[in-house]
């Protein structure tokens, strides 16, 4: 059944409510190329036009870049209108040298140097400087960023993870307390860090970035079976497995961020084929997939113009038959106990 992307789903236990579909902002940072600012505000605009109200975004994107323009976006619109998540566990600062800093891995973005810091005066400056860069005097949620090993050196996780137990969390916890905050959350890259680096403090939410995709549940009875149990909301924030899944299998074709491997590109071209049969849009089939599951609220796929907006409002006003989800059960496509949408 088409999808109502305006009709919002409560937030664990929080007065938080959220869409069926936000708009991430990684791309305005200029994650694989640059974005000329006034395609950047065309497409908040076409975002807004289309009605979308859930805009997420990070210090980490575009090194301040996404959370500048996003926010000049968004301070023109009614604040009790919309609802705007960034994240903390990175600082920005000054580099030591601004004549020949490097922004990689963004195309683009801002020259400002960071650190990883989860430490309870970090999250505070971060937050601060979050309200800043926005524009806004208020945030709803914010979000624990890539404490996750593949960010590290070996042998730092601990340490951080430390820091964020022993005094980060409580930061947290007091801006929520204290009504600054809605909620908190923590961005997931894996299945393993939904049931370990998850587990370690108390969370609203968790953004799911890639484990639980059209093309990957496996997490289904791991980490999001967890999420259900302590009744942690899940926000799908890489839809479309970071790529493969908007533009189909090919030479270009991006999996986790990285060129898909053969074993991805194969399963792609399963689908595809069930998609082929059925009359289905495989970018389709990816939006609505992940929201029939009970403990996700949002999907928030990015875009890098107005068009990809306006395409992914229109994937999820397409009807599926429940046929189609059948047969990708029926050949092993996707996980048979996963929960697929009502027709």
């Amino acid at each position: 059944m088409p999808v109502d992307i305006t009709a919002t789903k409560q937030v664990a236990n929080t007065e938080l409510r959220l869409p069926a579909l936000g708009l991430g902002c990684a791309h305005l940072g200029e994650l694989y190329r640059p974005v000329p600012e006034p395609i950047a505000q065309a497409t908040l605009q076409a975002a807004w036009d289309a009605g979308v109200r859930y805009f997420d975004t990070a210090p980490w994107y575009g090194r301040g870049l996404s959370e500048h323009r996003t926010g000049g976006f968004l301070r023109t619109q009614p604040r009790a209108a919309f609802a705007i998540t960034t994240k903390v566990g990175r600082v920005l600062f000054r580099p030591q040298d601004p004549a020949t800093f490097d922004t990689a891995p963004w195309a683009g973005g801002l020259p400002l140097d960071l650190r990883f810091d989860y430490g309870y005066d970090a999250i505070m400056r971060s937050y601060e400087d979050s309200i800043q860069r926005l524009a806004l005097n208020s945030i709803d949620a914010l979000l624990i960023h890539d404490l996750d090993a593949a960010q590290h050196p070996e042998g730092a996780m601990p340490s951080l993870e430390k820091a964020l137990v022993d005094s980060g969390y409580r930061a947290l916890d007091e801006l929520k307390r204290n009504g600054h905050i809605k909620a908190i959350g923590m961005g997931i890259n894996t299945d393993h860090a939904l049931m370990t680096t998850a587990q370690l403090v108390d969370l609203d939410f968790v953004l799911v970035a890639m484990p639980y995709t059209l093309l990957d549940q496996s997490s289904l009875q791991s980490g999001l079976a967890s999420c259900v149990e302590r009744g942690v909301s899940v926000v799908i924030g890489a839809p479309f497995a970071s790529g493969i899944l908007v533009t189909g299998s090919g030479s270009d074709a991006k999996y986790g961020y990285v060129d898909a491997p053969p074993d991805v590109q194969a399963k792609v071209r399963g689908i595809e084929a069930v998609c082929a049969a059925h009359g289905v849009s495989l970018p389709a089939a990816a939006l609505q997939f992940p929201l029939a599951h009970p403990a996700v609220v949002s999907i928030i796929p990015g875009a890098m113009s107005p068009d990809e907006v306006r395409q992914n409002v229109a994937y999820l006003e397409t009807s599926i038959p429940e046929a189609f989800w059948r047969d990708l059960k029926s050949e092993g496509l996707i996980h048979a106990d996963a929960p697929t949408p009502a027709p």
